[in-house]
């Protein structure tokens, strides 16, 4: 699995640019030099608020845009924001009650300061973030790449001639004055649509790939960008064109190298500062409140207030403690979250992004993929799987049984989902109730269903020869009474090839002959002036093997998750596909056995010398086959044999010629280490089955975790 990205550099920097907005609302220098605080304050501190937007656009909108997490993910993200907000506005309520800001505000004008001034000067950062997120996800649904880099650009383009070029825009009466239209909505553009979308856009397309340029290119780019940018706004001073200075011409170009540097800077930075940081944007207004107010009271305002070095210092120093307890006080109450506890399933998102495109290149024109996410998506997370497949686009799902469904439905999956298997018709309430289709699996069945009285949408079985589910496709009577029962809605018509899996003559040519006998009944019911439903025959070794085999869609399960039941059944003209799911578990002790000890149910295994026995924290209760003994497991890279019996919780492995292996180590009994790898295939070759029982009968209490 490799190990996990670090962000220690934007985490160290997170500290400095939360003490650079500080220093923006202390001017820390005027008591010494009034240019060196504008160079302070007005140019170098202004990459503090695009760089938050950049860390927000990498980790909470880069995978939504690239497909990798559904927009539920986005939403959850953006209320969290809205939270932190409210909490905000809750806090300095009363401060701005006691300073007299909200004296004769009309109602628009209460409706502008919360929805894009903020009700507090530095509040404003949080519903541009909310705001801009959901834009810029809105933008990338009809815009890609350059396209959407360019809408969020002009846009800030935009909000810099509102801003610290607004000097040129006041020249030009009429588009002054849609300018001052926009300031009655919001009163600078820092505030609005304009600066927020290109940062964060920026910063979800810069942490969704490795960090580019050399690093000493990168610094020297963003030495002479802050150095040009800082002529920018002393110039734009000189030349009094400044209505505010949140925004300038270099400040992406400025943001871009630093973001550069800091992706590639990896230390170890204490886990504190991420949450102290936000605390002090938050605290710090209300820290100068409380300073200035102290220091009145005690007589020490010429010390505290009037240099503005030391009151700097005090409002970083009082904010930093403050948000220290905040954020200890909130780690406190906030429970531990039992992630890669006992035994888990760790999801490769992007091996699922993959697999799609490459089973999408395998579609003839106008099929499209209905995943099949039954069996818990064999095994992978029926609803982690389904709500990352619905980022991608996919639209329509398939299922085993009417639970399966329910529990989609229950966990916001949206679209067309179709039950393939058997549903009692004491149960159409359930299906109308949730918006499921269900397969009539034969004729008999499709009137139980009709005589329930209630309309409902069916896809309708065929049997073309695998003699499962399905009304046979000679019964033409029988299939044309089902699409005109008064109750049914036949939306779909499929079929199962039973030896699409198989390269020998024979079951190609079986193949050959359930597709003609389905071509021919679509052909009868045309004749019969039948219009034809959605028509759908291919499952993952059809689409792999025949892809030439045109329908509405291809219900592809196994292939999607980056296997097939047998290695032997790829087809070398097969696009890659990437295993998604690994399997891993815990080290829970560690026991030394002499020889001739015995170990586990019925001693089965017997100790031929001294011997080390790490206690996995994994058994056949989670879904590894009992039969598996004498399989292996990966620890710290190398391979270890399991011995003895598998246990329901337990599994016990040989850990005498491994380095010292520790109680809570890591064990992979899925995936790769180093250069080690355990496949799917290996635990079916080793227990004489196939990998989609392999992986469907990985239990719930497995946590699966997306990465």
């Amino acid at each position: 699995m490799g190990n996990p990205p670090r962000y220690g550099g934007l985490d160290a920097f997170k500290v400095i640019a939360a003490l650079l907005v500080v220093a923006i609302h202390t001017s820390p220098l005027t008591t010494y030099s009034p240019d060196g605080d504008f160079l302070l304050t007005r140019s170098l501190a202004r990459v503090a608020v695009p760089f938050f937007f950049m860390v927000t656009g990498q980790f909470v909108l880069g995978k939504v845009l690239q497909g990798r997490r559904p927009f539920s993910a986005l939403w959850r993200q953006v209320k969290k924001i809205l939270l932190l907000y409210l909490v905000a506005v809750v806090l300095y309520l009363p401060v701005g009650l006691y300073a007299g800001h909200y004296q004769g505000l009309s109602p628009l004008s209460a409706l502008r300061l919360l929805l894009f001034d903020g009700t507090f000067y530095h509040l404003w950062y949080f519903p541009a973030c909310a705001t801009g997120l959901l834009l810029v996800y809105l933008l990338g649904r009809v815009l890609r790449g350059r396209g959407l880099l360019a809408v969020t650009g002009l846009l800030y383009l935009i909000g810099l001639f509102g801003d610290s070029y607004y000097g040129l825009t006041a020249a030009l009466p009429p588009l002054a004055a849609a300018y001052e239209a926009g300031f009655q909505v919001f009163s600078y553009t820092r505030n609005g649509l304009f600066m927020a979308p290109l940062f964060l856009l920026l910063g979800a397309r810069l942490g969704s790939r490795p960090p580019a340029g050399r690093p000493a290119v990168n610094g020297l780019g963003l030495l002479l960008s802050l150095v040009l940018m800082t002529g920018e706004a002393f110039t734009l001073r000189h030349f009094a064109l400044q209505r505010h200075d949140s925004m300038y011409l270099l400040l992406p170009v400025v943001m871009v190298f630093l973001y550069r540097l800091l992706l590639a800077w990896s230390p170890q930075a204490p886990a504190f500062c991420r949450p102290v940081s936000t605390w002090v944007y938050i605290l710090h207004p209300a820290m100068i409140v409380v300073i200035r107010g102290a220091a009145e009271a005690v007589g020490l305002t010429a010390v505290l207030v009037d240099n503005s070095l030391v009151h700097y210092l005090a409002v970083c120093l009082l904010s930093f403690l403050a948000a220290a307890v905040i954020a200890w006080a909130l780690a406190r109450l906030r429970p531990p979250r039992p992630t890669r506890g006992r035994a888990w399933i760790q999801l490769d998102q992007d091996a699922l992004a993959h697999n799609v495109s490459a089973l999408r290149s395998l579609l003839p024109p106008g099929c499209q993929l209905m995943p099949a996410v039954k069996a818990n998506a064999y095994g992978h997370g029926a609803l982690p799987i389904a709500r990352a497949l619905a980022a991608q686009g996919i639209s329509a799902f398939c299922v085993a049984c009417l639970e399966e469904g329910i529990q989609l439905r229950k966990g916001g999956i949206r679209g067309e989902i179709l039950i393939l298997g058997y549903t009692p018709p004491s149960q159409v309430p359930l299906l109308r109730r949730y918006k499921l289709t269900q397969t009539a699996v034969d004729f008999s069945h499709a009137v139980q269903l009709s005589q329930a009285g209630k309309s409902l949408p069916v896809h309708l079985a065929v049997d073309t020869g695998m003699h499962r589910l399905g009304e046979p496709c000679h019964h033409l009577e029988e299939i044309v009474q089902i699409f005109t029962m008064k109750h049914l809605r036949v939306e779909g018509i499929f079929t199962h090839l039973c030896t699409a899996d198989s390269p020998s003559p024979a079951d190609r040519a079986y193949v050959q002959r359930q597709v003609q006998a389905f071509q021919q009944l679509l052909e009868e019911l045309k004749n019969r002036g039948i219009p034809l439903p959605k028509v759908h025959l291919q499952a993952s070794h059809g689409l792999l093997n025949y892809p030439d085999i045109s329908g509405d869609y291809a219900r592809v399960g196994i292939a999607l998750y980056g296997l097939l039941s047998t290695q032997q059944d790829w087809n070398a003209a097969a696009p890659p596909l990437r295993p998604v799911l690994s399997l891993h578990a815990r080290v829970a002790a560690v026991k030394s056995l002499p020889a001739g000890a015995g170990a586990g149910y019925g001693l089965a295994f017997v100790a031929q010398r001294p011997t080390q026995v790490a206690v996995l924290t994994i058994g056949y209760g989670d879904g590894l086959p009992r039969s598996l003994t004498g399989g292996e497991v990966l620890l710290g890279g190398r391979r270890a044999p399991i011995i003895g019996r598998i246990c329901m919780d337990q599994t016990l492995v040989d850990v005498t010629d491994l380095p010292a292996v520790q109680p809570g180590d890591e064990a992979i009994l899925i995936g790769s280490a180093g250069q080690e790898t355990i496949t799917a295939y290996d635990l079916a070759r080793q227990t004489d089955t196939i990998t989609n029982e392999i992986l469907s009968q990985l239990g719930t209490r497995l946590e699966r975790i997306l990465s």
